[in-house]
C-alpha cells in the first residue's frame, strides 16, 4: 500500500502532536505510532515544563541556568530563542486545554503554580500536579484525534527512510553516483498487526520519535524508546551529534517489583534531600556541590553512583519526611500512591532510589528550525540535537524544547509544502516498493531476545555514568560482533517489531560509544576516569558524526 500526505510525522508525544495540530491547518497529516497514540515518553513526564512567568524571574536567568547545566556546550542563540519563545508556546498549551495546576495565592497575577527543580535558580516550572506529561498528552490527543486532517497509523513501525539515494539504488543497484544533497521522500513502514510493509510518501518527513533509553538495562523510559529516529536518520546519511551525553536521572524508585518508575525532581525542588542509610538527615550531595540535592542532574547522578560504590549499598534514599502527609498527597498524589503500592509511605519513610538512563541529550543534528542535514527531513523533541542542552539538560527544558521547535519546524515545513505545490501539480513521483528478497519468517525469538538483553547489559556495565577507555573499547568490539549477527537476522528473516528495534538499538549503542571515545575529557554527562577534567582548549565543541 502507498500512502500520500502533505506531512508525515513519526511519534505522538508533545513534539509530534503540537507539530501535527499546526500542520493539519494547511494540509493532510499522517502520524505513525509504534504502539498506541498515547504511548510516549511525554506521557511519563512528571515534573513539568520550564518557562519564565514569575515576577522574580527573567529570560536571562533561565538562559544562564540552562547554560550552566550544559557545561559550556549550549548554543547561545538556540538557548536565547528557546527561553524567549517559551511563554507563547506554553500559553498555546493552556489554550488547547492542558490543565496546569493553579496558584492558590490570590495576590499573584499569574494564575498557575510555579515550582522549582534541580539547576533552576527561580520557580519557573509549570506542572499539572505530578502527572504533567500525561495531562499534556491527553489534551493534545483529544484535539488531534478530532481533527479531520489528521490520520493516525498505530502499531506501525518505521523501517527505513526513502530518499533520492533509495531511488537511485533501485534503478542502478550496482553503481550509484551519490547526489549532492540527500533528500527525504518518505518511509517504509511495517504494520505490526498484519506484517505488511507500506510505502509512505510526503514532501515533508518529521521524526519526533523520542530518545534511546532502552539501550540501557535500567531506564525511566517507556519500552518504545529504542532510538529509532536517530538510527533511521543516521542510516540515511544524516549527521548526529553529542550522543555521549546520556542523562541518567538521579532518582528512579528502587524496588524489585517496580519497573522504571521515576521519582520526580520536583520532590527535591520542594525540600527533599538525598541521604544514605547510615547518615540520615544529611544531604550527602553537598560534599560535591553547594546546591546539594538540587544540583544539576549529572552532578547528582554521579554523586549517587559514587556513594553506592563506596558504601556497597544497593541504593540511596530521598527523604521527604519533613513535609506533612497532607501536603505530599495533595502536591504529589501519583507518586505518593505509587510508593504506597510498594509499602513506602513517603511521609514517614525515605524513598529508596537509584539513577537510571533518562534522556538522550544528543541526536540528529538540527538547525534553529528543526531541519536535519537531509533535505525535507525534520527532527524535533528528544530525537534532535538542537544545541539547547549542551552536555547536560536542565530539568523540564525537554517539554519546552518540544513545543518551541515543533512550532519552528512547522513554519519552515509550511514553506516547503507551499514551494512544492508551486513547482508542480503533477502526480507524486513513483517510489520503489519494499522488496522482501528471500527473507523467511522467524521460527525462534530466543536469539533476538538474548541479543537485546546483551546490548542493554553491555551498555549499562561499560558505557554508564562513569566510563573509561578500556570499558569503551571492550563495548565497541563486542557491539561490532553483535551488529554482524543483527545484520544476518535482518537480511534473512521477515521483519518484526522486535527485529527492527534490535537493529536500531545496536546502531545507537555504537554511535554512543563512538562519540564517547572521541571526547577525551570529562564534561557534563560524560565522565571518564582516564580524562577526569574538562578540556576547553580541545573539546569545547559538539561531537559530530
Amino acid at each position: 500500500m502507498r500512502v500520500e500526505s502533505d506531512f508525515l510525522v513519526f511519534g505522538s508525544g508533545i513534539a509530534g502532536l503540537t507539530y501535527a495540530l499546526k500542520a493539519a491547518e494547511v494540509g493532510k497529516v499522517c502520524i505513525i505510532t509504534k504502539s498506541t497514540p498515547e504511548t510516549s515518553a511525554t506521557a511519563w513526564a512528571q515534573g513539568g515544563i520550564a518557562s519564565v512567568f514569575g515576577n522574580d524571574d527573567s529570560f536571562e536567568r533561565h538562559a544562564e541556568d540552562t547554560k550552566t547545566a550544559g557545561a559550556g556546550l549550549c548554543d547561545d542563540a538556540i538557548v536565547k530563542l528557546t527561553v524567549e519563545e517559551g511563554p507563547a508556546r506554553v500559553r498555546e498549551l493552556i489554550d488547547w486545554g492542558v490543565p496546569f495546576s493553579k496558584n492558590t495565592e490570590t495576590n499573584n497575577s499569574f494564575p498557575y503554580d510555579l515550582t522549582k527543580e534541580g539547576g533552576h535558580t527561580a520557580r519557573r516550572i509549570l506542572h499539572a500536579s505530578d502527572i504533567t506529561g500525561f495531562a499534556i498528552e491527553k489534551a493534545l490527543l483529544k484535539k488531534a484525534t478530532a481533527h479531520s486532517n489528521i490520520t493516525f497509523y498505530d502499531h506501525h513501525v518505521a523501517i527505513d527512510l526513502i530518499t533520492n539515494v533509495t531511488k537511485l539504488k533501485a534503478k542502478h543497484p550496482s553503481r550509484v553516483r551519490m547526489p549532492e544533497k540527500i533528500k527525504a521522500l518518505g518511509m517504509y513502514v511495517l504494520d505490526s498487526k498484519t506484517g505488511f510493509i507500506h510505502t509512505f510518501h510526503s514532501p515533508v518527513t518529521v521524526l519526533a520519535t523520542g530518545g534511546a533509553g532502552k539501550v540501557y538495562l535500567y531506564t525511566t523510559n517507556p519500552d518504545i524508546s529504542t532510538g529509532d529516529g536517530i538510527a533511521l536518520g543516521y542510516r540515511a546519511g544524516a549527521r548526529v551529534a553529542n550522543l555521549e551525553f546520556i542523562q541518567f536521572h538521579p532518582t528512579c524508585l528502587f524496588h524489585p517489583d517496580a519497573k522504571s518508575f521515576l521519582i520526580s525532581e520536583a520532590l527535591r525542588g520542594e525540600g527533599g534531600i538525598l541521604i544514605t542509610k547510615n547518615n540520615p538527615g544529611v544531604d550527602f550531595v553537598k560534599k560535591t556541590h553547594p546546591m546539594g540535592s538540587l544540583a544539576p542532574r549529572d552532578i547528582v547522578a554521579r554523586a549517587i553512583d559514587t556513594e553506592i560504590k563506596r558504601s556497597g549499598d544497593p541504593c540511596v534514599y530521598l527523604d521527604m519526611t519533613s513535609k506533612s502527609r497532607e501536603y505530599l498527597k495533595e502536591r504529589f498524589p501519583n507518586i505518593f500512591e505509587e510508593c504506597l503500592k510498594f509499602g513506602i509511605d513517603m511521609s514517614t519513610t525515605p524513598i529508596p532510589v537509584v539513577p537510571a538512563a533518562h534522556y538522550t541529550c544528543g541526536g540528529l543534528l538540527t538547525n534553529e528550525n528543526g531541519e536535519s542535514s537531509i533535505e525535507n527531513l525534520f527532527a524535533i523533541g528528544e530525537v534532535a540535537c538542537t544545541g539547547l542542552h549542551g552536555a547536560n539538560r536542565l530539568a523540564s527544558n525537554s517539554l519546552l524544547e518540544g513545543t518551541v521547535f515543533s512550532h519552528r519546524a512547522f513554519l519552515k515545513s509550511k514553506e516547503i509544502l507551499s514551494s512544492n505545490k508551486k513547482r508542480s501539480n503533477d502526480l507524486p513521483e513513483p517510489l520503489p516498493e519494499w522488496d522482501h528478497g528471500r527473507a523467511v519468517p522467524i521460527e525462534e525469538r530466543i536469539n533476538i531476545d538474548h541479543t537485546w538483553r546483551e546490548i542493554r547489559t553491555l551498555m549499562w556495565n561499560y558505557v554508564g555514568i562513569v566510563r573509561s577507555n578500556s570499558r569503551l573499547e571492550k563495548a565497541k568490539a563486542r557491539l561490532a560482533l553483535i551488529r554482524h549477527d543483527v545484520q544476518e537476522y535482518y537480511w534473512n528473516y521477515l521483519l518484526t517489531t522486535d527485529l527492527i528495534e534490535l537493529r536500531n538499538l545496536v546502531t545507537v549503542a555504537e554511535l554512543i560509544v563512538e562519540c564517547a571515545l572521541l571526547r577525551k575529557e570529562s564534561r557534563g554527562l560524560h565522565y571518564s576516569l582516564d580524562y577526569p577534567n574538562k578540556n576547553d582548549k580541545y573539546f569545547k565543541h559538539d561531537t559530530v558524526i
